[in-house]
């Protein structure tokens, strides 16, 4: 216990810097520098959730490659096709590319959909500890339902206020002035398709880093939405 405890705050501690570096690296005459490095902290922070998961049995990984996977293919529909999400384009920021798709995006869709179930399974599992026996009053097929549906809600929400900051950084671009709702509809479906499986799966999900990095992204996003 003891090690992981220092692996937390070690992980918590290098993505605070990481990100807080390149917020305000954004404000200043270096902005170009911080946005180039962009592939180095999404490797990072992917690093720092394996490290910090305490027990990597196969299902986990099973879950990794089918999250990579998932979000390699549909982007690669998409960005080809349109048929999902929209009209779109990556640009070279993001480092080496498959059909169009940086190797990466694949990254990012494991790291947002882990995180996010994540944060949901630790959230069911302190309200059980907080209601005691009158948690056992939900089923388990609403505890899995409500895992599925908030966290993909969450997901979503983080797409939301990451795509606008994305496309200013040069991270992709789209073919219209406005992201289209289909983007966040493909967004939703997806990620609760993956989460399901997610809630299937038997391994530990319960990774305090993986909550402290989706919320010191989202604040990174946030703060970068509002203010840039």
């Amino acid at each position: 216990m003891k090690q992981t405890f220092s692996k937390v705050h070690i992980a918590t501690f290098i993505t605070l810097l990481f990100h807080i570096s390149g917020c305000i690296g954004m404000f200043t005459r270096h902005r170009e520098w911080f946005i180039q490095h962009t592939p180095l902290n999404l490797v990072i922070v992917f690093v720092l959730l394996l490290w910090t998961q305490r027990e990597k049995n196969t299902a986990f990984f099973i879950f990794l490659g089918l999250a990579f996977a998932t979000g390699m293919v549909t982007e690669m529909i998409g960005v080809n096709t349109g048929l999902l999400f929209g009209d779109y384009r990556y640009e070279k920021v993001l480092g080496p590319a498959i059909n169009n798709v940086p190797l990466l995006i694949g990254v990012n869709w494991f790291t947002v959909v882990y995180c996010s179930g994540v944060l949901v399974h630790t959230l069911h599992h302190w309200l059980a500890k907080q209601r005691g026996n009158d948690a056992r009053m939900l089923s388990p097929g609403v505890l899995f339902f409500s895992l599925v549906m908030d966290a993909a809600l969450l997901t979503t929400f983080f797409d939301w206020v990451m795509e606008p900051v994305a496309v200013q950084l040069g991270f992709w671009s789209w073919a219209g002035e406005a992201i289209p709702f289909k983007n966040y509809f493909c967004w939703f479906v997806i990620s609760a398709l993956l989460l399901v499986v997610f809630k299937l799966l038997r391994f530990d999900k319960q990774n305090q880093f993986a909550v402290h990095l989706l919320l010191i992204q989202l604040l990174f996003f946030g703060v970068l939405r509002t203010f840039l």
